[in-house]
């Protein structure tokens, strides 16, 4: 099994974990150009890795991007991915399940979009709706969503024992930071289409949300997908981070084109 990095915003399975303390903002750059350039070098080494990982066309690679609305799952995949050609990269976002996807357990609908063999898929939210929105809305009892913290540890182990890693990422934002972003999207025309004002419902349930959070990771930050909380109130700063340890993970993964055994000299060319 492919060692995950060891990180500072790793929470570390079978720890004690208090969201309260970790942090929104962190600085780890002298400034934003800086964080920029250094995410910039990761996705270039991202990109060629990524390639090594399809001509390998064994094992997987699975990111999952969650968080609260304007925590930047959009500009985290354009951090990570914005060297790597779209061979074998596919983003799956998941908005509320449709009457079909009701029909079959919660996990049906995520499990048709993991990553093939050579392949990496980022999930844009995740599974993990159905242990937060769900949860927070009640939309299902408190015994239901118990239980779907050792579902989702046997699904991700599941997917880990058939060649998959999975990275797991959760965006923390600040609720003043959100405020901000979400004004942004009103004033500008160009993310004016990406306001929602259920959004605004979710705002006053931030300490729901929050408490929420903090369980899932408690409860499913597990030794073969743990996760990763990461201070994303500076968008650049977050991407070099995330950037940082997708590479980190690939680079762990020991990747390798594979050696078909043709030579030039056994041919007429």
């Amino acid at each position: 099994m492919t060692v995950l990095p060891a990180s500072p915003f790793r929470a570390e399975p079978g720890q004690p974990f208090r969201l309260a303390d970790q942090p929104t903002q962190v600085d780890l750059f002298d400034n934003r150009k800086a964080a920029k350039k250094r995410a910039a070098e990761h996705a270039d080494a991202i990109s060629d890795l990524a390639h090594k990982l399809y001509g390998e066309a064994d094992r997987k690679l699975l990111i999952v991007l969650q968080g609260m609305d304007t925590s930047g799952k959009d500009g985290t995949t354009k951090s990570i991915f914005q060297s790597t050609p779209p061979l074998n990269v596919r983003v799956a976002a998941f908005k509320s399940p449709t009457k079909h996807e009701l029909a079959h357990d919660y996990l049906w609908r995520v499990h048709r979009e993991v990553p093939g063999k050579g392949q990496i898929v980022l999930f844009n939210r995740s599974h993990y709706e159905d242990v937060l929105v769900v949860k927070v809305r009640e939309f299902v009892d408190a015994e239901t969503v118990e239980q779907r913290y050792a579902q989702i540890n046997d699904f991700e182990r599941l997917l880990v024992e058939t060649g998959t890693v999975v990275l797991k990422f959760m965006l923390h934002i600040s609720p003043e930071v959100q405020a901000e972003r979400l004004r942004d999207r009103l004033v500008n025309p160009d993310k004016r289409w990406k306001f929602n004002p259920g959004d605004l419902e979710d705002r006053k349930l931030w300490a729901d949300f929050m408490d929420a959070y903090e369980t899932m990771v408690q409860r499913t930050s597990t030794e073969h997908a743990p996760w990763y909380v990461i201070p994303s109130d500076d968008k650049k700063t977050r991407g070099a981070i995330i950037a940082g340890l997708v590479r980190e993970t690939l680079e762990g993964m020991g990747l390798a084109y594979p050696d078909p055994g043709y030579r030039l000299e056994d041919f007429e060319i």
